[in-house]
């Protein structure tokens, strides 16, 4: 059975690249069979997977073609080691509503049967700490069952987090999905680690990876590439290994109970953390 796996964080904060680096590390060294939906309309979330090379997202192939003539084929690539990949995309620029794509093409890859049962994982990489309209949809409409946010220990990763977790509360109840828990994506702020496990902790969830900053991330990235394809014998690709095995291998699934502003403001004067 396929487990669906929407993951959302503050913009800038290395969502996409640590999504596409942990679905590079589940192909590689876990044997997982692996299918990114890119939910963002920059049309960003698979570059890594595909090599860099350009993907036609689904709402431009809707425009050219329409509805009834868009195939599989037409819209869905494969990268690295066999992950499949597909691309909202958005309107065109200063016209309609992007979060409107996402409902559109989640429907129409569901409608053409695009996430097949041989699945183990299927990704929704959701445009940054949006959490209302379509791109609240993977949580809203039950698409996702588990949610997973890349946060680090700067201030507004912090309240973004706290943000996405009240989006999760609301819709828990009527959809059945979860938090599986908070990725740290290190910026080499003071006390980081500590400050994410307290967060976690006062929010019922785990801290489920603490992923070290590397700058070999950038050099892969250069090169068109995640980590694990880079040099898969590299400390990073090996944390991201890690990060793959404790999904994988994840149990802990909860209702987050989101901080008051009061509550979180303690907590940012307590580590004096700042952006």
């Amino acid at each position: 059975m396929t487990r669906k796996i929407a993951f959302y964080g503050k913009g800038g904060i290395g969502k996409s690249t640590t999504q596409q680096n942990t679905a590079a590390a589940m192909a590689h060294f876990h044997n997982k069979k692996v299918f990114i939906h890119g939910c963002d309309p920059k049309a960003d979330s698979t570059r890594l997977i595909l090599g860099g090379k350009p993907q036609q997202t689904l709402m431009d192939a809707l425009r050219e073609e329409g509805s009834e003539k868009v195939s599989n084929e037409d819209v869905i690539k494969t990268g690295f080691m066999g992950i499949r990949c597909v691309e909202s995309g958005g309107p065109e620029p200063g016209v309609g509503c992007a979060g409107r794509g996402v409902i559109t093409a989640i429907d129409l890859m569901e409608h053409n049967g695009a996430y097949t049962d041989d699945l183990d994982f299927l990704f929704y990489d959701v445009l940054g700490d949006v959490v209302c309209g379509g791109f609240a949809m993977p949580i809203r409409d039950g698409k996702a069952q588990e949610v997973y946010i890349v946060a680090s220990g700067e201030m507004m990763a912090i309240y973004a987090a706290n943000n996405i977790c009240k989006g999760l509360l609301k819709y828990a109840k009527q959809s059945g999905v979860r938090l599986g828990g908070i990725i740290c994506n290190s910026r080499k702020v003071d006390r980081e680690k500590e400050f994410l496990e307290e967060f976690t902790a006062a929010i019922g969830t785990q801290m489920i990876h603490f992923v070290p900053r590397d700058n070999i991330v950038q050099k892969a990235e250069f090169n068109k590439k995640t980590v694990v394809e880079y040099n898969p014998e590299e400390n990073q690709a090996k944390e991201y290994g890690e990060l793959a095995r404790k999904i994988i291998e994840n149990q802990m699934f909860v209702i987050p109970k989101p901080l008051t502003m009061d509550e979180l403001e303690k907590m940012v004067v307590k580590y004096g953390i700042a952006d």
